[in-house]
């Protein structure tokens, strides 16, 4: 009888093993449920998890440079000046009297305030500063009285040496006949006033100190384009009537983009 129920005891022990056996590999661990899920996850279109990496630094190397030398002939900087009676620093009746005889008015004259001319001239310098494009509109001024015309370099309220003459450039009435006067200035009209200094006279009306005091010309399109960005250039027309202060001053100051 003890016999008979020792082999029943152990055929029911080998019957609840293998069913616990079962059960657990039926069971996922939890890291099976991770990957599991992750695996389910990826194939269902969720994003791949995201790799940290560390990061390093890659040096860019910019663009190469576009270049034109031809463009040193298209305009660069540009003034402009408002020519008018109200800018000249004297009444012509005020003339200092060791003024001499050729800078003296030969007709009578009309004060600033009874004066209707005024004028709108452009300076325009090429990149390079090889030449200065003006123009010159005037109005009500009759071109057989105009006896000067000049670019001269000085701050305002002051008459400042020649710079620029431009009866080098052509007959003066001809060119102011339509009352629009244009030119073209290069380093060779500078040099013709620069020639001109004769005598005691000559060495103080003509030519530009680039910095006021200290020795040194300005010899050139660009020592030009300088004086006018330091606001010290200015036009000045004289006619018959008003010759040593002049008709109409304009002073050179940058246009506003």
């Amino acid at each position: 009888m003890n016999k008979r129920l020792f082999i029943t005891a152990l055929l029911l022990s080998g019957i609840c093993l293998a069913a616990c056996q079962r059960q657990e590999s039926a069971t996922p661990t939890p890291v099976q449920s991770q990957v599991t899920a992750t695996s389910s996850a990826l194939s269902a279109g969720a994003p791949h998890p995201t790799v940290h990496q560390n990061p390093t630094s890659v040096a860019t190397a910019p663009e190469p440079a576009t270049l034109d030398p031809a463009q040193g002939q298209a305009i660069g900087s540009v003034f402009q000046a408002f020519l008018s009676p109200h800018q000249e620093p004297g009444e012509e009746k005020d003339t200092p009297a060791l003024i001499p005889q050729q800078f003296r008015s030969t007709e009578p004259s009309l004060l600033r305030s009874e004066r209707l001319a005024h004028g709108h001239g452009l300076l325009r310098f090429t990149h390079d500063l090889s030449k200065v494009y003006v123009d010159v509109q005037l109005e009500n001024v009759n071109p057989d009285d105009v006896i000067m015309f000049h670019i001269h370099c000085g701050k305002p309220d002051q008459l400042g040496p020649i710079l620029i003459d431009f009866a080098h450039s052509g007959d003066l009435p001809e060119n102011l006949a339509d009352g629009l006067f244009s030119v073209v200035l290069t380093n060779e009209d500078i040099e013709m006033v620069l020639a001109s200094q004769h005598g005691l006279i000559g060495g103080y009306t003509l030519g530009c100190p680039i910095v006021p005091g200290v020795p040194g010309e300005v010899k050139t399109i660009a020592g030009m384009e300088h004086i006018a960005r330091q606001g010290e250039l200015y036009f000045n027309l004289h006619t018959k009537a008003q010759t040593y202060f002049g008709d109409i001053r304009g002073q050179v100051r940058p246009v506003d983009e």
